[in-house]
């Protein structure tokens, strides 16, 4: 087998089936992101989202015996929405962060992988692959490090010199000896913007990120959001792209190149009202396709309620008070009877001390009790 033959083949290949960029890493263990790993762990920066096994997070060969290569892919996204629909005082609108924008990113990059896998096997039939996107064991960003799709930067994010950080990120191992890309150079330099910008403090240092105060997983978090969080969630409905936003290496960035990640500006920025009370069958047939929905309505509507106590939308009292005495979940009727109070209108006093009287959940009376305090009663 002529391996450099393949490789340049595959490459041509990867752009006739609409991949922006690829690049080649040895498949040895990652020995310097186990000790991050250990640390983050030991500090309780995860978010329990990732896999739990350090070891096959950095070990290749764990996922794939006798792994000789991982093939890193990137795909980039757009991140200007055309035709925005406008936010007005009675129809607040909610955002979902561009990583949700269009068809479900993890279906688009397994369809590009489904396909080198393809044509791999049929050029070397005894090849052993295993792919993954997002939810696999191995750190996709580690991975485009050491394949040279992008650095690592401070905002804990791939940043590449062609599409910034705006790229979604897919990796294959496999048990042929690719030859290796070379690694890109860290270019953030003394910047710390990202650090600066963060709403929560959640990017510690450089590189370094505290998930459990990071706003694109706080919107993904489906009990209470602690206080603290409330009102610097704003209007985001899933994600954060605020350490993006402000990265210098992504201005003018904006690429459409993949017509599944066109977003519908109605459902990337959709109006908030009308979330409280989707059915699950319009939430599915609706958000069903988009990545932003795979928690499910419930953390969604919780948002919701929180961007229109942030306007402090009195038109949607009328919904939040429905809501506080028939909905059947505890998060979502506490988190109205906050935003009731915090939208502090006088006359809520009454819903809610009629609320305090015939609710039985402790958590939700807690929850109008903060309600009542905001409304300095």
């Amino acid at each position: 087998m002529d391996i450099q033959a393949l490789q340049k083949e595959l490459i041509e290949y990867s752009k006739e089936i609409g991949i922006d960029k690829i690049g080649f890493a040895s498949a040895s263990p990652f020995e310097e992101l186990k000790d991050r790993l250990v640390k983050q762990q030991e500090l309780g920066y995860q978010s329990g989202f990732e896999e739990p096994d350090i070891e096959k997070r950095v070990n290749p060969g764990l996922i794939l015996p006798k792994a000789k290569s991982i093939i890193a892919i990137a795909l980039a996204y757009p991140s200007k929405l055309k035709d925005a629909p406008r936010s007005t005082r009675t129809e607040r609108r909610g955002l979902f962060a561009r990583a949700s924008w269009g068809q479900d990113y993890h279906d688009v990059l397994r369809d590009r992988l489904n396909k080198l896998e393809a044509f791999l096997i049929e050029r070397v039939p005894a090849v052993k692959v295993k792919s993954m996107v997002d939810t696999g064991e191995l750190s996709d960003r580690a991975v485009a490090e050491r394949a040279g799709i992008g650095w690592s930067g401070k905002n804990c994010s791939i940043i590449t010199p062609e599409f910034g950080s705006y790229v979604y990120l897919g990796e294959m191992i496999t048990n042929i000896p690719f030859e290796p890309s070379t690694p890109i150079e860290d270019q953030c330099g003394s910047c710390t913007k990202c650090i600066d910008a963060c709403p929560t403090g959640a990017i510690v240092q450089g590189g370094q990120l505290d998930s459990n105060k990071c706003i694109a997983f706080l919107t993904q978090t489906k009990g209470f959001l602690a206080d603290e969080y409330r009102e610097k969630i704003g209007n985001r409905l899933y994600g954060c792209d605020t350490c993006q936003l402000v990265c210098p290496k992504n201005k003018g960035m904006d690429f459409h190149l993949h017509e599944e990640m066109e977003p519908d500006p109605e459902l990337v920025k959709p109006l908030l009202k009308p979330l409280l009370t989707i059915s699950n069958k319009e939430w599915k047939e609706k958000f069903g396709p988009m990545s932003g929905s795979w928690r499910g309505k419930k953390p969604i509507q919780r948002n919701a309620i929180l961007a229109l106590a942030h306007y402090k939308d009195e038109s949607a009292l009328p919904e939040l008070q429905t809501i506080l005495f028939k909905d059947s979940r505890p998060v979502i009727r506490g988190t109205a009877a906050w935003a009731i109070g915090k939208i502090g209108k006088q006359e809520s006093v009454q819903t809610l001390l009629v609320a305090k009287e015939k609710e039985t959940d402790g958590e939700v009376l807690k929850e109008i009790e903060k309600g009542l305090k905001l409304l300095n009663m």
